[in-house]
């Protein structure tokens, strides 16, 4: 079952839940939970993740309205609505708090170091200061990182495959981001193996992807690396726009925006992390403490391709590439 139908059968409850669970409330103790969303509430990839989500804590035994409360917030990306609720969230003195980025993960552990948080889509959360190690996260905060470094040299590489004629590519990412710059150097390791020249783009808000997609344009076979920086990722409709104005080859760290129109992406299955993120949220509230639960790696990855957007840009995709494809959009 594809995600877009999993939504459908779930999408509904979905909404209807944080109602539910304070109009249905039985006698005896009810646990809350805090969710905070950094996607819009009407994004479907928000939707499904949270819906893997709220099946995992179900399958975990809670049940919302007989011994489980959710409060659920989302913050569109925007980062001034990120603080604001989390300040909510930490007033409501949940039992726990699921946390779906470093830009909300941040002002939460700021905000409190006695409610534990479990994390989901985190590069580097010990880069970040989130953790004190992978193994032993220690104080109130663990999760589910998405990333490895290593893996940014697969998007040079497959991008490559897929448009042979590429020979200069920017590398997008935010300079505030502690996954950015590690990211970029990792790509630059394989670029010159491949005759690649590389340029960073370091940018900050939209006036500067598209100017950098801009420069990058007027350069011969030029492609577009997207990093996995939630600050650009944010920008995820403009650069897939901007990407298809300029006819630029562009490999994206996730497969929600291929859906949305980019050509090809390489990355975690994050909806997976988030049911992974209901078993600890589960541990947590039956007495395990975050500080002894390890950061775990996601495990699962996949590789998505767009034949329109292939077609609109005149590359062929190669039959092995297709057949290496979780996901082909036709």
């Amino acid at each position: 079952m594809r995600r877009r139908e999993f939504i459908t059968l779930l999408g509904g409850a979905v909404a209807g839940w944080p109602l539910a669970a304070q109009a249905q409330q039985q006698p005896g103790r009810v646990r809350r939970i805090g969710v905070l969303m950094n996607l819009a509430a009407d994004d479907p990839e928000g939707q499904a993740r949270l819906a893997v989500f709220l099946q995992g804590l179900q399958e975990a035994g809670w049940s919302v309205g007989r011994n489980a409360q959710i409060d659920i917030r989302w913050a569109a990306g925007d980062a001034v609505q990120m603080r604001k609720q989390v300040a909510e969230m930490v007033a409501l003195a949940p039992d726990v708090i699921l946390a779906s980025s470093p830009q909300i993960v941040g002002p939460a552990r700021e905000a409190t170091r006695t409610i534990p948080i479990v994390f989901v889509g985190v590069v580097d959360p010990v880069a970040s200061g989130f953790v004190n190690s992978l193994s032993q996260p220690g104080g109130n905060v663990t999760g589910f990182t998405s990333f490895d470094y290593g893996m940014s040299a697969k998007w040079l590489e497959l991008l490559k495959e897929l448009a042979p004629q590429v020979a200069h590519v920017a590398v997008l990412y935010h300079p505030r981001n502690p996954g950015g710059l590690p990211m970029f150097t990792a790509v630059q390791v394989v670029a010159s193996q491949l005759r690649i020249e590389l340029s960073s783009a370091a940018v900050r808000d939209a006036d500067e992807i598209e100017r950098s997609v801009a420069v990058l344009a007027r350069s011969r076979n030029g492609g577009l690396i997207v990093t996995r920086t939630t600050e650009v990722m944010a920008h995820g409709d403009l650069i897939v726009a901007l990407a298809a104005q300029h006819r630029l080859p562009t490999v994206y760290p996730l497969r929600s925006f291929v859906t949305r129109g980019g050509l090809i992406s390489y990355g975690n299955d994050v909806v997976t992390d988030y049911r992974l993120a209901a078993g600890y949220v589960s541990r947590i509230l039956g007495g395990e403490k975050p500080a002894d639960l390890p950061v775990q790696y996601a495990t699962k990855f996949e590789l998505a391709i767009n034949l329109k957007t292939a077609k609109a840009l005149g590359l062929e995709v190669p039959t092995t590439l297709l057949a290496r494809a979780d996901e082909v959009i036709e």
